[in-house]
């Protein structure tokens, strides 16, 4: 197998592109530090480019300042940060086991959606009847066995008939909303929508709402992080990942895997839902997953299913997010101004994944030798 070759015209290669056949960790931070911080410098060039209503132009150094500041600025915008980034890791770790598995779960907006209207059902139906304690407990099983249930159809029909799991996912999601708006429909009556939950919510602890949101996700971070890299399952998943005719040659049951890790999956994501609804939005819309579900996929994908590196991910874009909605206003910028941002970052991010795995070899270098180097 010959390697990519880039030709001028008239010319010999330019440069040759060579596998890597290793890299040290101490490499690997730095690329990806670098890929961080070539990202905002990007960014606030960018910025510095485009004119303001009042005819000035953003210095560097003020754009710095406020993307900070947006989210380190007071302890309040420090806790939404927080929050937020636990709400995008949670769908994440979430998805990780089923992308292990190269199993292509598009599903995850649905599944969540499942999940929070399954909690929101209990809350407005047992919410006056059970205790508070036992209203979480069937809150919390009934959210993962809808969340389960939407992920488990999808691989059923997969693991059996080899159906296309990523159309077959992505439909559900359509049918999940459609179905929340229904509910939503019933349920708020003559009110122009429904109100907001006042028990069966999560309470504050420490003094700050989404303290309890934040614990809980970053135990079941590390718990999948075990699973995926210390168990007999966790093997299991990433034998099917890489090929099934090995895993099958190896016993393993590739049909329950499936099945098995789409339970898993599905079930996570309508643990989310019932963190959404119970624990910030406090009720219940077709929009309470907020497009998380879809960055979630880029996340998982970035961190190569490494769920501790997702948090990292994740922090990186609810922080160019929070930094692009107050540059925005500050300045009064265009509100797409925080896709941009964040657009670049995760560019340059995914573009550090190709030298961590490729070398460029300028010609001259390669006349030499250098590539057996």
């Amino acid at each position: 197998m010959t390697k990519p070759e880039i030709h001028a015209a008239g010319h010999e290669p330019l440069f040759r592109i060579a596998k890597r056949d290793a890299v040290e960790l101490k490499q690997k931070i730095l690329v990806r530090v670098g890929a961080v911080a070539l990202a905002f410098l990007l960014d606030a060039l960018f910025v510095w480019t485009i004119r303001t209503n009042n005819g000035t132009f953003v210095h560097p150094g003020l754009f710095f300042q406020a993307i900070f500041a947006a989210s380190f600025s007071t302890t309040g915008l420090f806790m939404i940060f927080l929050k937020n980034t636990v709400n995008l890791l949670c769908i994440a770790v979430a998805l990780a086991p089923a992308f292990k598995m190269r199993f292509w779960n598009i599903g995850a907006e649905g599944q969540v959606l499942m999940g929070g209207l399954a909690t929101a059902l209990c809350i407005m139906r047992l919410g006056s009847v059970l205790p508070t304690p036992l209203l979480f407990l069937v809150m919390f099983v009934t959210s993962i066995l809808c969340g389960a249930l939407w992920g488990v159809i999808p691989a059923f029909f997969k693991a059996n008939w080899n159906t296309n799991e990523t159309l077959f996912t992505l439909m559900m999601n359509y049918m999940a909303i459609q179905l929340v708006a229904y509910t939503v429909d019933v349920l708020r009556g003559d009110n122009p929508q429904i109100p907001s939950f006042k028990i069966g919510t999560f309470p504050p602890l420490f003094g700050q709402d989404a303290m309890i949101n934040i614990l809980i996700i970053a135990a079941l971070t590390v718990l999948m992080y075990f699973y995926l890299k210390k168990t007999k399952h966790g093997y299991e998943i990433a034998v099917v990942g890489e090929s099934e005719r090995t895993a099958k040659y190896a016993g393993i049951n590739v049909k329950w895997v499936t099945i098995r890790t789409m339970l898993i999956s599905g079930g996570l994501c309508g643990l989310c839902g019932l963190i959404l609804v119970a624990g910030d939005k406090r009720t219940l819309a077709t929009n309470t997953a907020g497009g998380n579900g879809f960055t979630a996929i880029i996340v998982a994908w970035l961190a190569k299913f490494n769920t501790l590196y997702m948090t990292l991910i994740s922090m990186l874009i609810v922080f160019m997010e929070a930094g692009g909605r107050r540059i925005a206003s500050r300045y009064q910028l265009n509100d797409y101004l925080t896709g941009v941002l964040s657009g670049v970052a995760l560019f340059c991010i995914l573009g550090s994944e190709f030298f961590l795995q490729y070398r460029v070899i300028p010609r001259h270098k390669a006349e030499k030798g250098g590539e057996d180097k």
